[in-house]
């Protein structure tokens, strides 16, 4: 396990590992002991009680933040003519169809999000093994393969952050920068919960929300008891 610095050591002092605090108390604190001259990125993370080797506990989708996640998120959509004339129009960063398939092909990755219609995947399918590693693959799940691409285009504009489990359980997801105001951080960390817990496999046993952080860039993770969320809802 690589050393940690300082820094580091000096931040996790002020944070009380036994504790699970309230939402508000987490993101106060994650804030507090973040250390890095960059207005860092505030991440939750949920370890959920739930198999993701079995095809019915996959967790996977995408939510629109109400604030955001401080980061102008640059998209490309692969789209024919009315779709791509309707993605320029809805402020894509890139639209085109084959020529950006070569592009990527060469090594090209000037982008974060990929938006396609469906009647694309067939070509766009062809990048699989250049996209798939890198997360970049669109799918039906998270709303990037679709003709409604001015949606797509504008959700992810306005703050749509993917969801998905990992091997052991894990979800992480960024829910705004260290200069976001408190209660802004506490709507979007309590945005996602409400979308983990509406999307709870059913065929998930024992405790489904085992455990959440926040933790920014480089900073201390601080545990959060989710049975304060509900507090901060009502």
């Amino acid at each position: 396990m690589a050393k940690k610095g300082k820094q580091y050591l000096e931040a996790a002092k002020l944070v009380d590992s036994s504790k699970a605090y309230s939402a508000a108390e987490a993101v106060e604190l994650a804030k507090k002991v973040s250390f890095s001259k960059f207005d860092a990125t505030v991440e939750v993370a949920f370890r959920l009680g739930v198999d993701p080797k079995k095809a019915d506990q996959q967790i996977r989708g995408a939510v629109v933040l109400p604030n955001g996640t401080g980061k102008t998120q640059r998209v490309l959509v692969f789209a024919k003519g009315e779709k791509a004339k309707e993605a320029e129009a809805a402020g894509a960063d890139f639209v085109g169809d084959t020529d950006y398939i070569a592009k990527i092909q060469q090594g090209w990755f000037d982008f974060d999000v990929i938006v396609a219609t469906p009647d694309m995947m067939g070509e766009v399918g062809k990048l699989g093994r250049v996209l798939g590693p890198k997360g970049l693959m669109p799918n039906p799940k998270t709303g990037t393969v679709t003709f409604d691409v001015t949606k797509a285009v504008n959700e992810i504009k306005a703050g749509k952050v993917e969801y998905r489990v990992d091997k052991a359980g894990n979800i992480h997801a960024p829910i705004g920068k260290v200069s976001f105001e408190d209660s802004k951080l506490v709507e979007n960390f309590t945005t996602i919960y409400d979308t983990l817990m509406k999307v709870k496999p059913a065929a998930a046993k024992g405790t489904y929300m085992k455990n959440v952080s926040i933790t920014t860039t480089m900073g201390p993770g601080v545990k959060v008891d989710p049975s304060s969320f509900t507090a901060v809802k009502n």
